[in-house]
């Protein structure tokens, strides 16, 4: 097999990523925006090993799940890999993905909930954050093409809410307008990097965040005046970044208009947000993700509850009302003062926050008397960690329930805990990211006697 030449290729399945998955003469084929049942004219782009990627030149035989996606940019830049599957077999997918990883881990037995649908399948994130660049001499927001650093112009980003696409291309024109560079990732000039836009679906509040190389500039205060003048915007951050690197978001934040925060809600429960807040994205979803996690672990109001990795309290506040007692732990210092403040805010006196590492902190805490009856956790994509996994089991709670973004890294997880002690029945999907390959994942370990 050889880089450019052209295949004739049957499409038996879709990777996690999302690809077209096709063999040919011993090799596995990864084809961009391929269906199962596809057969297509395929040209190869790359050729390793034991597999190749190569991009649809015609499909042959299409598939009669396929939908036309009117902007394919969409699908070419991965901001919506799925957006040419229709959405029952996404869900399909998403379902298929966890059913995978547990038959690899010999874990067959275990029952596999049916993938949770998204109240809206199109328009449901609450968070953009797009790059800045300068394509064909004017300055463009969009995204960047799959394994590139090539931008794609957008005015329509599909899965983000309407009233943020709004907001981005008001922004987008008024740096244009005042003349504002762009940043060049090449040379590390220009100004600004990334537009986050955040908007609370609760409140209607918006707030405006440039991510910039220099902590101020020329244009700024003007720029800033504009951008508080757009409907609904009441708040707007600068957020220095002046590393040469690929992390977005710098340490510091510089208000420059309005508000130092916005307020949402998760069912009834009101946060406050800030610039670095993690805010579940899906606002119609997380209620019905967080709901179901409480279902599932059937909590009495005499259990008590730690809430690991909890961020601004999302989790363990709306926990807090069907138990005894809440009690938090976070490593970054911000979000716990936040954490503790949005339990005042909703007068909920049962629940409290402190900075720390949780794989201390529960053993201190089970060494000082608390007895825990659950855990929840709910960590990022890379799952948790050994330390945490072992100190989690020695509380000994009769329960931990795993709320994961990433069912690979809990599967991982899961059988740690089996060997601890603890066992479960059951995984259910949630689709808390529609038209991407992104699936969440909750399930609840019951430790055995």
């Amino acid at each position: 097999m050889q880089k450019n030449q052209v295949l004739e290729l049957e499409i038996e399945d879709l990777s996690y990523e999302a690809m077209g998955v096709a063999h040919y003469e011993g090799i596995t084929v990864f084809v961009n925006n391929a269906l199962p049942g596809e057969i297509v004219r395929a040209k190869i782009l790359k050729v390793k090993k034991s597999f190749a990627f190569a991009r649809i030149e015609a499909i042959i035989k299409e598939s009669p799940d396929r939908i036309t996606v009117k902007l394919n940019q969409w699908v070419q830049t991965g901001l919506a890999s799925l957006a040419h599957l229709t959405y029952d077999k996404q869900l399909d997918f998403k379902r298929k993905q966890v059913v995978n990883l547990l038959q690899k881990a010999h874990l067959d037995q275990i029952k596999v909930g049916q993938t949770v649908a998204s109240p809206e399948e199109t328009g449901y994130r609450n968070k953009a954050q797009v790059p800045v660049r300068r394509v064909k001499g004017q300055l463009e927001i969009g995204f960047f093409r799959k394994h590139s650093h090539d931008l794609v112009p957008l005015d329509n980003f599909f899965t983000t809410d309407p009233e943020i696409d709004r907001v981005l291309l008001a922004v987008r024109d008024i740096l244009r307008k005042n003349q504002v560079p762009a940043y060049d990732e090449l040379r590390h000039k220009g100004e600004v990097r990334y537009l986050e836009v955040r908007r609370s679906r609760a409140t209607g509040e918006i707030m405006v965040i440039l991510i910039c190389l220099h902590k101020d500039f020329p244009q700024l205060k003007k720029v800033a005046k504009e951008i508080s003048q757009i409907r609904d915007v009441v708040s707007v951050v600068l957020n220095h970044n002046p590393q040469k690197t690929n992390v977005i978001l710098g340490k510091k934040d510089y208000l420059l208009a309005g508000k130092a925060q916005i307020v949402d809600k998760i069912g009834d429960v009101e946060f406050r947000i800030s610039p670095k807040s993690f805010f579940q994205i899906n606002s119609l979803q997380t209620p019905r993700l967080y709901q179901l996690a409480i279902d599932k672990a059937n909590l009495t109001k005499e259990d008590v509850v730690i809430d690991a990795y909890s961020g601004i309290g999302t989790i363990g506040l709306s926990v807090a009302k069907h138990v005894k007692e809440v009690r938090g732990i976070e490593i970054i210092d911000d979000a716990v003062k936040d954490a503790n403040n949005n339990a005042k805010l909703n007068t909920i006196n049962n629940a409290s926050y402190v900075t720390g590492k949780a794989e201390e902190i529960m053993p201190q805490w089970a060494k000082d008397g608390l007895k825990t009856d659950v855990i929840f956790v709910d960590p990022p994509r890379k799952g948790l960690t050994e330390d945490f996994i072992k100190a989690a089991a020695a509380t000994e709670p009769k329960k931990i329930v795993y709320i994961s973004c990433n069912p690979a890294t809990q599967v991982r997880d899961l059988q740690m805990f089996m060997e601890l002690g603890y066992s479960f029945e059951e995984i259910d999907p949630v689709d808390m990211f529609p038209q991407t390959p992104h699936v969440e994942s909750v399930t609840v370990l019951e430790r055995q006697k």
